[in-house]
């Protein structure tokens, strides 16, 4: 389990208290943010090796087209990290649902079959209400309780810089929801 801390004196106790945004505030009240857990093998004779995250944050929601940018991303960084295969274990998110998504995952599949670089992608789908069964979501529950601030709300940049932090990964441009054709 990743050492829980806070941003917060240790000989305080954590308190939270839901904070109120300025209504003038540029900044978003919310952050949406994709990530991926790689599970390193254990080496002949020792324990489970480090597991490492790699998060991308998303400017807008999380829709179908920024999870396959999300996805093509993935499959370029797993692809040149020697990694054959990429196991998405998902909720039933909409955006990990949808019809564009289920599509650009079978021809991508397809392409790298037919040699082209990349990973090949498994989806495994969460019985509804389950997410204790992803491995991914404690990691989740410890990155949120280390970088909240008690005592104020953190600018965007603020959370992101914390969370990479906490992680361990760099801090990547993050994926724009597409826009519209007219």
């Amino acid at each position: 389990m990743p050492e829980g801390h806070t941003w917060q004196s240790e000989d305080a106790p954590i308190r939270l208290v839901e904070q109120e945004c300025s209504k003038t505030d540029p900044d978003p009240k919310a952050l949406a943010c994709y990530g991926v857990l790689i599970r390193q093998a254990a080496q002949a004779g020792t324990a489970v090796g480090d597991d490492q995250m790699l998060v991308r944050f998303v400017d807008g929601r999380p829709v179908s087209g920024v999870t396959i940018d999300f996805l093509h991303w993935c499959s370029e960084r797993l692809a040149t990290a020697g990694k054959t295969a990429l196991v998405l274990i998902w909720d039933n998110a909409s955006w990990h649902i949808s019809k564009a998504v289920r599509g650009w995952i079978s021809d991508h599949n397809r392409h790298v079959k037919r040699g082209q670089p990349g990973v090949r992608i498994v989806v495994c789908l969460l019985p509804s209400k389950s997410p204790w069964l992803n491995a991914i979501e404690p990691k989740w529950v410890h990155g949120k309780r280390a970088v909240v601030e008690p005592d104020r709300l953190l600018t965007t940049q603020e959370l992101a810089d914390r969370v990479c932090t906490y992680y361990g990964c760099t801090h990547e441009p993050h994926l724009v929801q597409p826009q519209k054709a007219a």
